[in-house]
């Protein structure tokens, strides 16, 4: 439950008591010395934050170098306190840093309901028919022995083999049209799109079972994606979730469509494997020497001119997040995120850890978004799958379009973590903000 705006104000003003306590402690305890320390751990931060940054984007022995620094910064302040005998000055001020930082977020929380979607009652399934990749992840359906499990709760179970040139939307719909009440997949999120279409064209309920390497869609709706068998739940004890479905040159996605550098990175072999450590790796070809087509979009009233990189997602993910590899707090805003990145010097690279005030980062929600390209075709990654578009590329958003079958009980769905933005934080303190106003929203 999230706390009340009364709760979020105190929380406030205890970030910025705890701010004020370490910074009293480091002036009483330390007198004289004081700024000269203060500097040191300030300039502790900045070549932390430096390191951090380094290490992601750059390679060999630059990165080696980078994490290096990264983890001998804060050794370095520790060293210098010690010498001035306030090493329990310097825990001090961390812990109080800690607290700060931790109720400065819980403060940026609302409490309008937005961390869970609206659930609604399941309908009777009496011939479930659940389409399952054995290759998906690594052998999910084998390992979890979802065949088996889902054949003991009375479902019927497609298996999908590749090789024998099976179509696994072309499956949905045999399957419904011999009377599926619902259909389900188990496998990765390129796959779970494309069954998802021919569940909202016909108006049946549709189960996720993450099967997949990463399953970003199951995790925004709160499975647990460490049992993906733990999804057939639903079919003895589940309920609904409406949610919005993408399309993007006609192709259904579930998660998000990537442009530019971005859909390098999903081309890349390596990313069906690791999608996160692969991104981040190719994180400094993917902000720089990019020379792949120059894109324009529109999404709405907002222009992106000459992106380096463009994701356009099902709902807008996280404000700090700037590749779609976080979540999203709901999926049924009935709205497009578009997220452009175009940096051209280092300083605007690094600055795109500070999320949604980055230099360089352009941030949009829209119900249509259109993608140009000064070439005829581009490589697009849907839903993580590499394709190849005609342009432009119309992206809309089908609001409400999917009804999906979920357990009842399930980890589920969190609120993406709020960035810090002090300013709010001090307006809470100080009773300005107004429920409901949309003053204190973090996601603004």
């Amino acid at each position: 439950m999230n706390p009340t705006l009364a709760q979020r104000q105190w929380l406030a003003r205890a970030s910025l008591a705890s701010i004020l306590v370490a910074g009293l402690t480091l002036g009483v305890f330390a007198g004289a010395r004081a700024i000269g320390l203060l500097a040191v751990g300030l300039v502790g931060l900045v070549l932390v934050a430096a390191g951090l940054w380094w290490s992601l984007a750059r390679q060999g022995t630059l990165r080696v170098l980078a994490v290096l620094l990264t983890l001998g910064a804060p050794v370095w302040v520790l060293v210098a306190y010690t010498r001035a005998h306030l090493t329990w000055v310097a825990v001090l001020a961390v812990v109080l840093w800690l607290v700060a930082v931790a109720t400065g977020r819980a403060a940026l929380v609302r409490d309008d309901g937005a961390a869970e979607m609206p659930e609604h009652p399941a309908p009777p399934v009496r011939h479930p028919v659940l389409i399952m990749n054995p290759r998906s992840g690594g052998g999910k359906v084998r390992r979890f022995e979802l065949r088996e499990r889902a054949q003991g709760l009375g479902a019927e179970v497609l298996l999908l083999e590749w090789r024998d040139g099976s179509d696994v939307a072309d499956m949905a719909r045999k399957a419904a049209a011999e009377g599926a009440d619902l259909l389900g997949v188990a496998g990765g999120d390129g796959t779970q799109a494309q069954v998802a279409e021919v569940a909202a064209a016909l108006g049946l309920p549709f189960l996720v079972i993450p099967a997949g390497t990463r399953n970003h869609f199951a995790l925004d709706l709160g499975l647990d994606r460490d049992d993906p068998a733990k999804a057939l739940d639903a079919l003895r004890d589940g309920v609904e979730l409406h949610v919005d479905l993408g399309s993007a040159g006609g192709l259904p996605f579930v998660n998000n469509v990537s442009f530019g550098a971005y859909a390098e990175v999903v081309a890349s072999p390596a990313y069906r494997d690791d999608k996160t450590r692969t991104a981040l790796r190719l994180l400094p070809d993917m902000l720089a020497g990019h020379e792949g087509p120059r894109l324009s979009a529109r999404a709405g009233h907002t222009e992106f001119v000459e992106p380096q990189a463009l994701l356009v997602s099902n709902n807008p993910y996280g404000t700090g997040d700037i590749a779609g590899l976080g979540r999203r707090s709901r999926m049924d805003g009935g709205v497009l995120g578009c997220v452009g990145v175009k940096v051209t010097s280092a300083a605007q690279a690094a600055g795109l850890l500070r999320g949604r005030r980055a230099t360089g980062l352009v941030r949009a929600t829209a119900t249509h978004v259109v993608v140009d390209a000064d070439q005829d075709r581009i490589q697009v990654g849907v839903d993580g799958e590499a394709i190849s578009l005609r342009v432009p590329v119309h992206c809309e958003v089908r609001p409400l379009a999917l009804r999906v079958l979920v357990p009842r009980h399930r980890p589920g769905v969190r609120r993406a973590r709020p960035m810090l933005d002090w300013r709010h934080i001090g307006r809470l303190a100080l009773g300005r903000s107004r429920k409901g106003s949309g003053a204190d929203d973090p996601n603004r």
